[in-house]
């Protein structure tokens, strides 16, 4: 009987210390942009949604940063074709947007985006993804970048609040999962899927 008691202790302990993770989890994904972000020397932006794209190609537009990563892009995507896609003439992002192929996960963008601050000397990136992803982007990417100013402008895209609530929920627990990996320092242990990128 002691040893059930303990056991349901252990378990009860274990059960709010994830309930108390996935509610500060919750908390820094509702994070919105700053308002008062500096102009950075580079915006990156992590592909998964044709909302996060375009928000990087405004802020690129607004001046926030004079270059653009796209981090993630199908192999076979072009920059005229990524212009005309959003709207624009084909030659109005030649020279301001590059196209990343090899990363197909988080820790790919983040050493796909270490690679390209290297070559370029940049100090400073304004980084863009889902506001659901941005916390374990963020982690991967200070890992990364270290010596970098990193600013969030996460992106709340109008597709996720569409979906059945219990897909959102589903949605939010296992990015939360794959936060919690991260932050144990685990995704290093996992097979690298960007070889097949290449």
């Amino acid at each position: 009987m002691r040893r059930l008691l303990i056991a349901l202790g252990i378990a009860g302990l274990l059960g709010l210390a994830v309930a108390a993770g996935f509610a500060a989890f919750l908390a820094a994904a509702r994070g919105g942009p700053a308002p008062d972000a500096p102009p950075a020397e580079a915006i990156i932006v992590l592909t998964g949604g044709a909302e996060r794209v375009e928000t990087a190609l405004r802020l690129l537009d607004a001046g926030a940063a004079p270059i653009l990563l796209v981090s993630g892009a199908h192999p076979a995507l072009t920059v005229p074709e990524l212009a005309r896609v959003h709207g624009r003439a084909p030659g109005s992002l030649a020279g301001r947007v590059v196209l990343g192929h090899a990363a197909a996960t988080t820790i790919g963008n983040a050493a796909e985006a270490a690679a390209f601050a290297q070559a370029r000397g940049i100090r400073s990136v304004r980084l863009v993804t889902a506001a659901y992803h941005m916390p374990r982007a963020m982690l991967e990417f200070r890992r990364a970048l270290p010596g970098v100013a990193l600013h969030p402008h996460p992106v709340r895209p109008a597709s996720f609040a569409h979906l059945p609530r219990a897909r959102r929920w589903a949605l939010l627990f296992g990015e939360f999962v794959k936060y919690g990996t991260a932050a144990a320092g685990l995704t290093r242990y996992l097979p690298a899927r960007e070889s097949a990128r290449r």
